[in-house]
Parts: C-alpha cells; structure tokens; sequence
C-alpha cells in the first residue's frame, strides 16, 4: 500500500538529497561574501575618483574603467544569487570584467 508513495520521491526529497543544490549554496555564501567586498570596493573608489576631481577637474580614467569592471562584476553577482544564470563569476566560471 506505501510501496507507490516510497517508490517515487517527492521533489522536495530529491532535492533535499541532490549534492548540486547544497554545492550552489556553498558557492551562493562564498560569492555574497564577494558581493560584500565588492560593495566597499565600490565605497572607496567613489570617495578617491571624487576627491580625484575635486583637485584635478578631471576623472582619473583608470579608476573610472576600474569602477565599470567592478559594477559589471558586481551585476554578475547578482544574476547568479537571484538564480538568472548559472555562470559563477570570478573567479570561479567567469573571467575578470574588462
């Protein structure tokens, strides 16, 4: 009589046992902590490309393209911890944004 119920595993019990779904949340901590990172990163070179142009009246481009690669960096973050892409970003799937 349970034979038909324990034959076929619930989704929830097939997920619960799958070794890829408890990988990705160990990635989806290591990544956030990225993220963190990322987001005080993003904190100084704010600070030092405006103090840049307060004493220049000009932005360092270097630090401007720094900051673009960082947002972009910081987008794929985010696709891959809302579950839009399965491509792990740097460093584990996916190079360093140019």
């Amino acid at each position: 009589m349970n034979e038909t119920v324990t034959a076929e595993e619930s989704p929830l019990a097939k997920n619960l046992k799958s070794k890829s779904i408890w990988m990705r949340l160990v990635f989806m901590l290591i990544v956030t902590f990225f993220y963190s990172i990322s987001r005080i990163v993003v904190g100084a070179v704010v600070v030092v490309q405006f103090l840049w142009v307060l004493f220049t009246s000009e932005t360092n481009e270097k630090l401007q393209a720094f900051g673009k690669s960082l947002a972009t960096y910081t987008n794929q973050i985010i696709l891959y911890l809302t579950f839009n892409t399965e491509d792990r970003p740097y460093p584990f799937d996916l190079d360093w944004p140019k």
